[in-house]
């Protein structure tokens, strides 16, 4: 059997390796990696594939960023003729980036079975570009391997056949189990000279909070109130990045808000895992926080997460100064157990080679 995955972005990697151990362990199998590029930048991309364990890809296409558009074309160009040197019996997908969907479009004209990793997600939000990845690519995935109860749910209503959906828990949460031993040894809270349980971790990176100004605006407002209470850690995505440089807006030096370069993530795990609260908009993060017992606000409308709602850790919160600074005055230290969401047990990789062996 010759399985065939594309990843292009942060969270496809870390779903990604989990099936990469176990696929190599299986006789008779024979795994290519198709990087497509998307993330190009060292921080973005190779390391995570260091902290991650993950072979070195088979293929780059180097298609880099550009528009949805642009990007979507010119990865369906490019993987059309590796699937057709490859010959694979089936490709797999994962989440929901631009790559997801374009591979799994070329794949199904060219009559090779697809599989999406973490089908069945649904915010419901058509202004969200992953949502449209989401909705397409699960109409044309023939396996579709669902992390939470309610993925199956969302497929059934959508007249996708039971045999196609096979409920095997969350893979984001295997790499999590793998590398949080390591990610614990390395002490980062102390190397920012920073008490556990005693700072606040940031990440924002959606359009729809940094392309606006004055979205942005209320966010940057919000961590510098939330700065003068406790320490915050904001590592800027270079699109966030972009965006603060062309609106000028930055929190000022003498804030608690301290700006950091991308970081890889065995050291953002290290920094998640002792943290007192994390506000995102990532979908990854809802779900690690959820699982270390760790409180998080998503600063959206919407999740596509919702066992993260009503099992986890998280809470949405608008995208506004007052209710952000508010909602995290409130959460700030609430550390529980981690959450005990069914079959986010680390194994999940497991069985999604269990059924491509037997459905394959």
């Amino acid at each position: 059997m010759k399985v065939l995955s594309v990843v292009g972005a942060r969270p496809n990697f870390m779903k990604l390796a989990p099936l990469a151990r176990s696929l190599s362990k299986r006789g008779g199998v024979k795994h290519v990696i198709v990087h497509t590029g998307q993330h190009y930048d060292v921080e973005m991309s190779a390391s995570f594939f260091c902290d991650l364990g993950i072979p070195e890809p088979d293929v780059n296409l180097e298609v880099g960023s550009g528009s949805h558009a642009q990007q979507t074309a010119q990865i369906m160009g490019r993987i059309e003729t590796v699937l057709l040197e490859q010959r694979p019996d089936v490709i797999l997908v994962y989440g929901d980036v631009n790559s997801t969907v374009a591979a799994a479009l070329v794949a199904s004209k060219l009559g090779v079975k697809v599989g999406h990793v973490e089908a069945g997600l649904r915010s419901r939000d058509w202004s969200m570009p992953e949502e449209i990845n989401r909705v397409v690519t699960d109409r044309l995935a023939n396996l579709l391997f669902t992390p939470s109860r309610d993925g199956n749910d969302n497929l059934r209503a959508e007249g996708v056949p039971n045999g196609r959906i096979h409920f095997v828990g969350n893979i984001m949460i295997d790499s999590v189990t793998y590398v949080l031993p390591k990610a614990r040894q390395l002490n980062t809270s102390e190397r920012y000279a920073l008490t556990d349980r005693e700072y606040v971790v940031v990440t924002l990176h959606r359009p729809s909070n940094v392309d606006s100004a004055d979205t942005l605006g209320e966010l940057l407002r919000a961590l510098e109130q939330i700065g003068n209470d406790y320490p915050v850690l904001f590592p800027v995505h270079p699109r966030t990045k972009q965006r603060m440089a062309q609106f000028a807006l930055e929190p000022p030096e003498n804030s608690g808000v301290r700006l950091l370069e991308p970081i890889g993530y065995l050291e953002m795990l290290s920094l998640v895992d002792r943290a007192g609260l994390v506000i995102t908009d990532s979908g990854g993060l809802q779900e690690e926080t959820s699982f270390l017992g760790v409180p998080c606000l998503t600063a959206r409308p919407n999740t596509e997460r919702p066992v993260t709602i009503a099992l986890g850790t998280n809470e949405l919160v608008p995208s506004q100064c007052g209710p952000i600074v508010e909602a995290a005055r409130k959460r700030f230290g609430a550390v529980r157990e981690g959450a005990v969401i069914e079959l986010w047990d680390g194994h999940a990789a497991e069985r999604i080679a269990d059924i491509l062996e037997r459905s394959v």
